[in-house]
């Protein structure tokens, strides 16, 4: 166990930073970056509309800021649910076999989310961005209902100028968010709703551009030349001159290489400013030894900052060649990859960063140092994470159309994660039925050129498990041609087209139960020996050696690191996830696991023995004991007597059959005569006492840091008890919660979202998150009958939330007004407009303000939507100010007067009724005096 890590406390700091990146010297913000996520409101269903009928509600509906239904600013969402984001409601519910499988059982549908915020009247002026990093899947958004953004993908982010629609000072805003999760994209679990963070990002007016920094160093020679790119966009009304400056940060801080560009940006017009570095002798990045950089570009008019924007970089460079495979800094580089989804153990598809560090380092200590985000673009801390970490990536694009919808998807994702050293490949496609033919072809060119327009610094790929003899095919496309599942193609493909280079997109897809060692379908239970490839697939050995045995193939990719939701291939209900991963759901390794890390671990010995050595029953009867090392030779003792002594095969590994006998079972890694290392597995009792073993002790009590806790039952002695399967229940004390469980059975229908769990072979996993503003220690209690509890301490360190756009309180006020043109005489507070009457009556919205006329009467009528909590027959109607003497009628009962003509107030009591009210006031002026309802018309709650 560990205390709270140097990438914990990386992200944690990057957090922050995102936040405030922009403070001058002299503390004025020159950009806010402020989480969105706290404070939103949720139904789950869709919200019906009634039918449009009539030419009055025909007519408004169409137009701006008159949206129906629950994207409207008044509606009243007084009953809906309270949450924080990120969130996936899928997760939350019950497994049911009429869903689709490959989601996993779980229903998805429609869901709607609200957020209100005010705004500071310091922010008029200044360029404000909503940004959503992903919704699953198809999502409208409002504000302030009006439709800002509609988006076809659940995998990209989107950044949205709003600034035109906001409202300042005391008034409210409305974000209203439309989530179809009936839409589907892939054939695995895609969870549903606002499933990563959610932004307000508040820049001057003219400012650098999101994602508007590009910075991949160049190696010229004996040197390097980092170009950077920076663009400028400005909402102002006129055009405006700056300086950009551009410094190189090295890892440890220090600024290495400056250099500054005049521009000019026209009113609501972009601008490219272009400097280029010359870094002196700068430390490579490298899967060993990742070092990063960082980029900053600052904006500055008239010496002071305006904006800034900062991104990571590192120096590196790559190429795929055909004949070698791949290379990093000039050195051969085998790439062992692996394939993941995004979804985890509890908490589906809204996983915090710190189970997405665990994750990252699970993979590591297999001896990853590749992974494809199949088949999607990943978070934009992920990447953050694998620069750090020493990952290379293939970066991989959703949807395959070059349409322009489509294209704006795979352009934002390669102009997010061009900076990143990490990235090495990026792929278009996977497995499309158009790959071998001309049409297919097509799309691609088109694809790749768009790439090329932002990126010219990384190849690009597409995935393809067929076509590749085709006349005419993608293979003709690519930089680098991917190969998924065609181990039987690869030499007649190189032979074929030697000058292309080659690579294993995809392989393997064979089946594991963990912790199971002999199959049985009819239970949905497949041994972990390696035995059970996919019909398509291959074993993890044979997969590998195809691989490693061939120079010219630049690496592989497994399916998959990680099993996932949906997908229960080879199986149907009641198998709700998949069995293909190297580790569970939950992160626990399977034997493939330990047979990639002796294939992949070069820098200390391995040895791993499996299976476990409780066998009751079967004394005396052979058990297949297998040895996953990177040793040359492996010893087994069974009970300190030598039962069997291998050479090791370096794909296959070493087995053994062994009569089992109760006792312990050890293997002893070898080189010559010298001991390398040893595994060891023993026989154990019955459970007598729960364990529970936090990857991490501490927590930043910041209501992001999050650690999984691994729970297991040891017997009497101490000794794990691998076929457990007891039922487990949680209690947490202290500023934190319990957000998912799991136990990486993918026949399991226990729910996510609960305080308690059965141990699967031995293993179950919780999920504990702190508050924000957390401090002190939490507790977790593990609970099962007839076993001793185990107890668990956590120390939550304080550490600063997030800065957060404030949630504000929903008001209620009419939409708009209608107003009668003036009149003489009093007019009729019961006057009916004609529902096609669009014209004769004016529009307006406080403050309505009237130049004195000559006659003094006029009638102002609109209609008010109550909410629930508002309709008490405590609530108030408050008119902040009206000028000029005034009646006010409430569905035709006259309910107050105001008798002074001087501009004032006035608040009429709202009796319980009806939720829609018609609220007409007749207006009488004074000779030469303006007249109106100038201030705000709201709802106020009563005591």
């Amino acid at each position: 166990m560990t205390t709270l890590g140097p990438l914990a406390r990386w992200a944690c700091a990057v957090l922050l930073a995102w936040s405030c990146v922009g403070t001058t010297a002299a503390g004025a913000a020159s950009r806010e970056r402020l989480s969105l996520d706290p404070g939103w409101l949720f139904h789950r269903g869709d919200v019906a509309v009634p039918p449009i009928r009539g030419h009055g509600a025909s007519y408004g509906n169409a137009k701006a800021g008159n949206a129906p239904g629950a994207a409207a600013p008044d509606f009243d969402d007084s009953a809906w649910r309270r949450l924080d984001l990120p969130h996936d409601w899928a997760v939350e519910g019950p497994f049911d076999p009429n869903e689709n499988a490959s989601q996993g059982y779980r229903a998805r549908g429609i869901g709607w989310y609200r957020r209100y915020l005010q705004l500071p009247e310091s922010d008029r002026g200044r360029h404000l961005e909503l940004q959503f990093d992903a919704i699953a899947t198809h999502s409208t958004v409002w504000i302030n209902g009006i439709v800002v953004n509609r988006n076809w993908s659940g995998y990209n982010g989107r950044n949205i100028d709003i600034t035109p629609y906001l409202r300042y000072g005391n008034e409210v805003n409305t974000i209203a968010v439309r989530v179809d999760a009936d839409a589907m994209e892939g054939w695995w679990y895609e969870g549903a709703g606002i499933y990563r963070h959610t932004w307000l990002v508040k820049r001057d007016a003219l400012h650098i551009a999101t994602d508007g920094v590009h910075a991949n160093p160049v190696k010229t020679g004996r040197g390097w030349s980092l170009p950077v790119e920076v663009t400028l966009e400005s909402s102002a009304r006129a055009p405006r001159d700056a300086v950009v400056e551009v410094s190189l940060i090295d890892p440890a801080g220090t600024e290495v290489a400056k250099g500054s560009v005049r521009a000019r940006v026209g009113a609501l017009k972009s601008a490219t400013a272009r400097v280029k570095l010359a870094p002196r002798d700068p430390r490579w990045w490298s899967v060993r030894d990742p070092q990063v950089y960082r980029v900053r570009a600052l904006l500055r008019e008239g010496g002071t900052e305006i904006d800034r924007a900062e991104v990571q970089t590192g120096f590196r460079t790559l190429r795929f060649d055909a004949e070698r495979g791949f290379f990093l800094n000039g050195e051969p580089v085998k790439l062992q990859g692996v394939c993941i989804h995004q979804d985890h153990a509890g908490v589906g598809v809204a996983v915090p960063e710190a189970i997405w560090a665990y994750r990252l380092r699970r993979l590591k200590d297999m001896g990853v140092n590749a992974i494809r985000f199949a088949h999607n673009a990943p978070a934009a801390e992920v990447l953050d994470m694998a620069d750090r970490m020493g990952f290379l990536v293939m970066d991989e694009n959703r949807n395959f159309n070059p349409s322009p919808e489509y294209l704006s998807q795979l352009t934002w994702m390669v102009r997010r994660d061009r900076n990143h050293p990490s990235v090495i490949l990026w792929s278009v496609f996977n497995e499309e039925p158009m790959q071998g033919s001309e049409i297919g072809y097509e799309m691609v060119r088109r694809m790749v050129a768009a790439v090329k327009a932002l990126d010219t610094t990384r190849p690009v790929t597409a995935a393809m498990n067929d076509g590749l003899f085709s006349d005419i095919n993608v293979a003709q496309a690519v930089d680098v041609v991917g190969f998924n599942y065609q181990a039987g193609a690869y030499d007649r493909f190189h032979k074929a087209h030697p000058t292309l280079p080659i690579t294993s997109s995809e392989d393997t897809s064979a089946y594991m139960s963990r912790g199971e060692f002999a199959t049985d379908r009819a239970a949905h239970v497949l041994d972990s020996y390696d035995d059970q490839p996919a019909d398509w697939g291959a074993t993890h050995r044979d997969a590998w050696r195809a691989i490693a045995e061939r120079p010219f193939i630049a690496g592989g990719f497994v399916w998959s690191g990680f099993d996932y939701r949906g997908e229960p291939s080879p199986f149907e209900w009641p198998s709700a996830g998949s069995f293909f991963g190297a580790m569970d759901l939950c992160g626990f390794a399977k034997t493939a696991f330990y047979l990639h890390q002796a294939q992949w671990v070069h820098d200390r010995p391995v040895v791993k023995l499996v299976p476990h050595w409780n066998w009751a029953g079967r004394e005396g009867q052979p058990i297949k004991v297998m040895v996953a090392t990177n040793a040359p030779r492996v010893r087994l003792l069974l009970n300190g007597a030598v039962v069997g002594e291998q050479d090791v095969d370096r794909f296959e590994m070493a087995t053994f059959q062994v009569p089992y006998a109760p006792g312990w079972l050890e293997a002893v890694a070898l080189r010559g005569n010298a001991e390398l290392a040893r595994d060891r597995v023993e026989t154990s009792g019955a459970p007598a006492r729960l364990v529970l073993e936090p990857e991490r002790t501490a927590l930043a009590g910041d209501g992001l840091d999050a650690v999984p806790v691994t729970v297991s039952a040891v017997d009497a002695q101490g000794r794990p008890v691998p076929t457990a399967n007891l039922h487990v229940r949680f209690e947490l004390e202290g500023e934190g919660a319990i957000i998912g469980v799991g136990n990486g059975d993918p026949n399991s229908h226990e729910a996510d979202k609960a305080g308690e769990r059965s141990l699967y072979n031995g293993l179950a996993q919780v999920i504990v998150q702190s508050r924000r503003g957390g401090g002190g220690a939490l507790k977790l209690r593990a609970v099962s009958p007839g076993l001793q509890d185990a107890q668990a301490l956590l120390e939550l360190r304080a550490a600063p939330a997030l800065p957060a756009v404030p949630g504000a309180q929903p008001t209620t006020t009419p939409p708009y007004w209608r107003i009668s043109p003036p009149q003489a005489e009093r007019p009729d507070p019961h006057q009916v407009l004609a529902d096609s009457d669009m014209n004769t009556w004016g529009w307006g919205a406080p403050p309505m303000k009237q130049q004195p006329q000559a006659l003094p009467w006029r009638t102002y009528r609109a209609e008010l939507r109550l909410r629930a909590d508002r309709n008490d027959g405590h609530a108030r109607l408050s008119f902040l100010e009206i000028a000029g003497r005034a009646e006010i009628w409430v569905d035709g009962v006259r309910v107050a007067e105001k008798t002074s003509a001087s501009p004032g107030p006035l608040s009429v009591p709202l009796a319980a009724g009806p939720l829609r009210r018609e609220i007409t006031v007749l207006l009488q002026s004074q000779p030469g005096q303006p007249s109106g309802i100038v201030g705000r018309v709201i709802v106020e709650a009563g005591p």
